[in-house]
């Protein structure tokens, strides 16, 4: 019979001590909090001796969390949200370049939105197939910006305002855009949610009293820019831009007690009015049309 750590049998063999997590492997190094066997993927080196993967866990739990001026849970590290974004506009490029019927699938026009209302948000993941530039120069806006605000919002706030500010761009095509041509007239691009992160870099820095020139400047050439160039929807810019301000600023304001209530209550109440204003804008237009 063969003998084991726990056969009660005086002087037979032990089994090796062998990983917790790995049970195939054997380990003679342990833990110094728990004093487990512990395998060379789940060893990690401490201040004291080696410690397992779960005891490290347990330990960040136990750690508080470290909060920004604003409130927001300040997460050490790659920017994980913008990187998604970035990343999933990318993706979606990519589709464009080799799915003929990805674009038309998703992208935005007040019509087409008036049917489909997901557009609203779709568009914002899409850039023009045969501008290179345009992807180019929104995911370096997006790089830009982005980080900074997901880490003095918290992610939380900050992919909040991302969403809700792409939505307000195309809002703001329905309420700008001329409702004749312009409303058959399809856009794609990240433009409104980026204009929304530039209106909410400009609130929260005022609010920490940054320096606010550089960003007014910034705003100030991209709106610019949208009313010369051909093919550009301002609409888009300024409708993001005014959500995400309006966004940032409820959040930069909120008093310290009701912040987690202002990260509730505030996104609902700015789509609510986005809602309310859209469909006011499609009952004129499509009642006289």
């Amino acid at each position: 019979m063969s003998g084991s750590s726990d056969s009660g049998v005086p002087g037979a063999p032990v089994a090796p001590p062998v990983c917790p997590r790995h049970p195939d492997r054997v380990s003679y190094v342990r833990c110094q909090r728990c004093g487990r066997p512990t395998c060379p993927e789940c060893q990690r080196q401490a201040a004291v001796g080696i410690h397992c993967v779960d005891c490290v866990a347990e330990a960040a739990r136990a750690l508080p969390s470290t909060r920004t001026a604003l409130g927001g849970v300040r997460h050490d590290g790659r920017p994980v949200v913008t990187l998604t974004l970035i990343g999933l506009c990318v993706a979606s490029f990519v589709l464009q370049l080799v799915v003929p019927t990805w674009t038309g699938r998703w992208l935005f026009s007040p019509i087409l939105g008036y049917y489909e209302p997901w557009r609203f948000l779709t568009a914002a993941f899409l850039h023009s197939p045969g501008q290179y530039l345009h992807i180019v120069f929104n995911m370096v806006a997006l790089w830009f910006v982005g980080p900074t605000l997901e880490n003095t919002l918290g992610r939380a706030r900050y992919i909040t305002l991302y969403l809700l500010s792409a939505v307000g761009g195309s809002v703001g095509s329905v309420l700008l855009a001329s409702a004749t041509d312009s409303w058959t007239v399809g856009s794609v691009g990240a433009s409104g949610a980026v204009f929304g992160l530039f209106g909410a870099v400009l609130v929260v820095s005022r609010r920490l009293g940054g320096d606010v020139r550089g960003i007014l400047v910034l705003i100030g050439i991209n709106l610019a820019l949208g009313f010369v160039m051909a093919n550009i929807a301002w609409q888009a810019h300024v409708g993001g831009l005014v959500t995400g301000a309006a966004l940032a600023a409820a959040y930069a304001y909120a008093p310290a007690a009701r912040r987690r209530l202002v990260a509730v209550a505030a996104p609902l109440t700015i789509a609510a009015v986005l809602v309310v204003a859209t469909l006011l804008t499609y009952a004129s237009v499509l009642t006289f049309s």
